[in-house]
């Protein structure tokens, strides 16, 4: 039995899609429910699950995209509270908190429910994107792609909400890993942050071990420490079903080992796993990868 059996994992669905470009990341949490994630744990580490339930989460076609620079900001603010607060009620339970996306947005309502609990702590980014864009600079006005910025407290007045203390993120405890897709604005921001970026480049020539145990050690010993899955991180041919896929990402056998290498650290207080979209999948080919590799993450070995 894993030593992370201990944990109790806390599930919490959040079935957004307001914040990406391009529809059916919603769907995401029930496809990694349906490849059996809890049965997993639970056979594989003998980890017990709570499963907290969905967050609602409003559709496009029902919503005012509102402004254009940072399109259903309002809705997508609205959701992530609702995460934050069953994010810290988890987190004061004892439980390990971990979010089923969605689309990446939904990280910003992870990272301020720790924050409520904790103070800002360290955050391990694991995307083809580094997700640092603000309303001023994204070419797209989808916040997916702000949410990193947002949790830094450098998304502006736009991201601030009653109750919430930004940046949820504490100053030089950022990691970023597996980026090959970045905007001129965040090249910019990243030129000013105090933050360990490993891009894929980082990781042919050095090795994916070496890239996780600089970023875990960079972003770690904080006041808590955050694990953000984009399913994207992997390559499109092992993980086609994303929602924004860029070609040249992690291997299957490298995403595993990632994620094992999160395991053998041992400090990871929570979790997210987002932009699972069935609708461009293959038979759950990326919900059952989304499952393997949280319970990598977990503790499960081949021996």
């Amino acid at each position: 039995m894993s030593v992370q059996a201990t944990r109790q994992i806390a599930l919490i669905g959040a079935p957004l899609d307001l914040g990406a470009g391009r529809r059916g990341v919603d769907m995401g949490p029930s496809a990694i429910r349906y490849a059996e994630l809890e049965q997993h744990l639970r056979e594989s580490l003998g980890i017990t699950t709570v499963d907290l339930g969905d967050v609602v989460a409003p559709i496009p076609e029902a919503t005012d995209a509102g402004d254009e620079h940072a399109r259903f900001l309002p809705q997508i603010l609205a959701l992530c509270d609702e995460v934050a607060k069953r994010v810290a009620a988890a987190r004061r339970d004892g439980q390990t908190p971990l979010v089923l996306g969605g689309d990446h947005s939904v990280a910003l309502g992870s990272l301020v429910g720790m924050s409520a609990v904790d103070g800002p702590g360290g955050v391990l980014w694991l995307d083809a994107h580094g997700d640092l864009n603000t309303p001023e600079s994204s070419p797209s006005g989808n916040v997916h792609g702000m949410v990193l910025a947002a949790a830094l407290g450098l998304g502006g007045r736009a991201f601030e909400r009653e109750g919430w203390h930004l940046p949820a993120i504490e100053a030089g405890k950022l990691s970023l890993v597996g980026v090959r897709s970045l905007d001129q604005g965040e090249r910019e921001l990243l030129k000013q942050l105090d933050a360990k970026v490993f891009t894929m480049t980082e990781v042919d020539r050095i090795g994916i071990e070496r890239c996780m145990r600089e970023a875990i050690a960079h972003a770690a010993g904080g006041a808590f420490f955050h694990v953000s899955l984009d399913l994207d991180v992997v390559d499109p041919e092992t993980a086609p079903g994303v929602g924004t896929p860029v070609r040249g990402g992690l291997s299957y056998r490298e995403a595993h080992l990632a994620m094992e290498i999160v395991a053998e650290a041992g400090n990871a207080d929570s979790f997210d796993v987002v932009e699972v979209n069935p609708v461009l999948d293959h038979e759950n080919a990326t919900g059952k990868l989304a499952v393997e590799l949280i319970a990598s993450a977990l503790g499960a070995r081949t021996l």
